[in-house]
């Protein structure tokens, strides 16, 4: 019994205007205070990963950019750890999700506090009908 490695690539994180307008166009929203998701699905395609994921901490709640990269680098690593059943169940479906992460409060928070959001959301979204 092998256990896959965690890990959050690059071909996973949303980028390009296109596919970002497109999410913010057509995507579906989603409230888990603090985090506001955006996520549309799509079927299944060879050239692109079963989950993009754009991760965003608007300038105007944090002036400063150390605090800005703080969170982002919190909600990445708890993304990480905790994506995998997503994934799984997507792939049995044969559908794929883009989806925005967007920090909505005015204050940082610990990591036990991201993780347990993070992991609601995750909740959230395996439980959609697709």
């Amino acid at each position: 019994m092998t256990r896959e490695k965690a890990s959050f690539v690059k071909g996973e994180r949303l980028c390009g205007v296109k596919a970002v307008s497109g999410l913010f166009a057509g995507g579906k929203f989603l409230s888990e205070p603090p985090l506001k998701i955006i996520y549309l699905t799509a079927p299944a395609e060879k050239s692109v990963s079963t989950i993009r994921v754009l991760i965003s901490v608007p300038k105007r709640n944090f002036r400063k950019a150390t605090d800005r990269n703080l969170i982002k680098r919190r909600i990445r690593e708890a993304w990480r750890l905790s994506h995998m059943p997503l994934t799984e169940r997507l792939n049995g479906s044969g559908r794929r999700m883009d989806l925005a992460i967007i920090w909505n409060d005015t204050q940082i928070r610990p990591y036990d506090s991201v993780l347990k959001c993070i992991t609601v959301v995750i909740g959230r979204l395996m439980n959609l009908k697709y």
